[in-house]
């Protein structure tokens, strides 16, 4: 495969931006080579400036889960542009929005939009501080809530401590009052509370996807919801990443337990960057203009990210059922991937939640980041490389999450796993 373009413009992309890349993983870094530069999405797959074309399993990290350039989302974004880019003023397709999001949540009377997962995530652990009127916070280590500073510290042993920073740049003082705790592990979060009576809020990923795909058990999500309801301590599922994409109706619907607040992103943007943060109606009763915790953004409910949102959302509730589907395709792949790895003697863990699925290069069950980062890296690089050179395009890191769209076929699911008994092949045999 020749990808002699996409090598020059990194080359290029470097001299003029940081690492050649506007976010990290996108270098390619942990899997040792350079990265594919992309011209086009079309359906289920990518073309890059080399014309390879490859099926796509990231989905631009998820948003996309009617796939590239879908008709009733590219129409809804056209028409949009048509009347301005952005106002910074109230337009009714925020409420339409609004209204969609509400109706599907049980737990959100009120939502706020924002520009990125980031901001949402930001935004709603601001909230829970002015609604309980206290500074701690409990994260979890392997959940990625954006690069805010609170929540950029450095994971330690998963026993309850007060984080550090992970990232030059932030302040000490600014993680100060961020708590870690083991993902799964209940005694972790316990020792928190023992260490703190002013926490805030508990942040999780109920479905973690930024340390490869490993969801939260349901008694550990029952049991953080009991300490929350003990301590006043308000619970945030932070569904960036999982929401409309496990499932329909939230994690709250398939795990049990509700949360106090839920942020949002990916897929109600359609592919245009779009955050959320929502809750029952007397915690954002506190945010400004209503209450006193302030947040603003001018590109807040930005007119074509809301048109592109409003035509997901409305297509993904008009084809509710096509989440089994979704669901068995993703079910098939990792585990076809893992009997063609099972006959070269190659261990692979497999997940799957609705749309969403990943793997790890390991021989025992996955549960939180300490397990994760016992997986053969090295073995997923390779097989990372060798599954670009066939056409096969995955996130490019051990620990991401991997996407389903409905333009992935089941044609495309069994010549992948066919691909990937190739590879493993290779790998066997150096």
């Amino acid at each position: 495969m020749n990808t002699n373009n996409s090598i020059n413009a990194f080359k290029e992309a470097q001299n003029l931006i940081p690492g050649g890349v506007n976010s990290p993983v996108r270098a390619f870094k942990s899997v040792g080579t350079t990265p594919i530069f992309i011209k086009e999405g079309r359906g289920g797959t990518l073309v890059d400036i080399d014309d390879n074309v490859y099926v796509d399993y990231v989905q631009s990290w998820g948003p996309l889960i009617f796939g590239h350039r879908d008709e009733s989302i590219e129409t809804a974004v056209i028409e949009a542009v048509k009347h301005g880019l952005s106002f910074g003023a109230p337009t009714i397709a925020e409420t339409e929005l609004a209204k969609e999001v509400v109706s599907i949540f049980e737990s959100i009377d009120k939502i706020r939009f924002v520009s990125s997962g980031t901001e949402a995530v930001m935004s709603a652990i601001r909230l829970a501080r002015g609604y309980t009127k206290r500074d701690d916070i409990i994260k979890f280590e392997g959940c990625y809530h954006g690069h805010s500073d609170s929540l950029l510290v450095q994971a330690g042993s998963g026993a309850a401590t007060f984080g550090n920073p992970s990232s030059p740049g932030v302040p000490a003082d600014f993680t100060k009052h961020t708590l870690l705790a083991k993902y799964n592990d209940i005694r972790s979060v316990e020792k928190c509370f023992e260490q703190s009576d002013s926490i805030a809020c508990i942040i999780i990923e109920p479905i973690a996807g930024n340390m490869g795909l490993v969801p939260a058990d349901k008694e550990f999500l029952a049991q953080l919801r009991e300490l929350c309801d003990k301590h006043g301590t308000l619970l945030i599922f932070d569904e960036v990443m999982s929401g409309f994409r496990a499932t329909l109706y939230g994690a709250e619907s398939i795990t049990g337990t509700t949360p106090d607040i839920i942020t949002l992103g990916k897929v109600i943007g359609g592919g245009m960057p779009v955050g959320a943060f929502g809750a029952r109606a007397e915690i954002m009763a506190e945010l400004s203009p209503e209450g006193p915790v302030y947040q603003a953004g001018t590109l807040s409910g930005n007119p074509v990210a809301m048109a592109a949102g409003l035509a997901s959302i409305s297509k993904i509730k008009a084809n509710a059922p096509v989440y089994k589907t979704l669901q068995a395709r993703a079910t098939r792949l990792v585990e076809g991937m893992k009997e063609a790895a099972a006959k070269y003697g190659i261990s692979l863990m497999v997940n799957v939640r609705g749309s969403m699925f990943g793997f790890f290069f390991n021989d025992k069950k996955v549960s939180n980041f300490d397990d994760a980062l016992k997986s053969d890296l090295k073995m997923f690089a390779a097989f990372h490389g060798a599954m670009l050179e066939e056409g096969y395009y995955f996130a490019c890191s051990q620990f991401e999450t991997g996407f389903i769209s409905t333009a992935t076929t089941d044609t495309m699911i069994e010549d992948t796993i066919n691909a990937s008994e190739r590879v493993f092949k290779k790998i066997c045999n150096g």
